[in-house]
């Protein structure tokens, strides 16, 4: 579970956001990020019991501020990632904690233009399968709608009147459940994230499946 020491220095960190304060504060630092990495891995301990994880990060705080005009050092949360395993799994189960914005979810932030192609190749041929997905009462229930940049009008090649434009416009999906610090802290977390994550694996394998065949149903791999 994630304590209340936790999000106390994320909450601090918001305030003193400097090199020479957080030097002063180091063993919270530590403490904190223990915390995090031990709440991944419970995790991947446990969605490994209904899926396959091949592999986990938890990102570091140090921001890469070089072409950032907030020079704040720091982030002020713990996040991190579980990759499902296997060429035939898509999708990676996600998790943010910060104080007052605390996400949890998944999806495809930036495919490749080779998995976008195909993935709109998909929604215009048939979205009926991606909208019943997102239209489930526990997907609506867990994330509302379905998230994502898009472009403006329609991508080349694509007919900007297509009935399905809507979803052929799109070039991320994910979907984030948020939390507020009271559920964050308390002892049934770890149940919500593992709840929230199987609310987004029908997405994930259908996803999975539209990339690993081709335009006829057929595994291209």
């Amino acid at each position: 579970m994630i304590k209340k020491q936790s999000l106390d220095f994320l909450k601090s960190i918001q305030k003193n956001n400097n090199k020479e304060w957080f030097a002063e504060h180091k063993p919270n630092y530590l403490e904190a990020h223990s915390n995090a990495k031990s709440f991944l891995k419970g995790l991947e301990e446990n969605l490994n019991s209904t899926d396959s994880i091949e592999g986990t990060k938890l990102f570091r705080i140090y921001k890469d501020v070089r072409f950032s005009k907030d020079k704040t050092p720091y982030k002020t949360y713990f996040s991190g990632y579980l990759k499902r395993a296997g060429a035939d799994r898509r999708g990676s189960y996600y998790f943010s904690i910060e104080p007052g914005n605390t996400i949890v979810g998944g999806g495809f932030y930036g495919p490749n233009k080779e998995d976008l192609l195909r993935i709109r190749k998909e929604f215009e041929m048939d979205a009926s399968e991606i909208e019943k997905i997102t239209s489930d009462k526990t997907f609506k229930k867990y994330f509302g709608e379905l998230q994502g940049d898009g472009v403006a009008t329609a991508p080349r090649g694509f007919d900007k009147e297509h009935p399905n434009i809507r979803w052929i416009r799109k070039k991320q999906f994910y979907a984030f459940r948020k939390f507020t610090d009271k559920e964050v802290l308390d002892d049934s977390f770890v149940v919500e994230v593992l709840r929230t994550f199987a609310a987004i694996r029908p997405f994930f394998d259908y996803m999975s499946e539209v990339l690993t065949t081709d335009l006829n149903g057929e595994s291209i791999l």
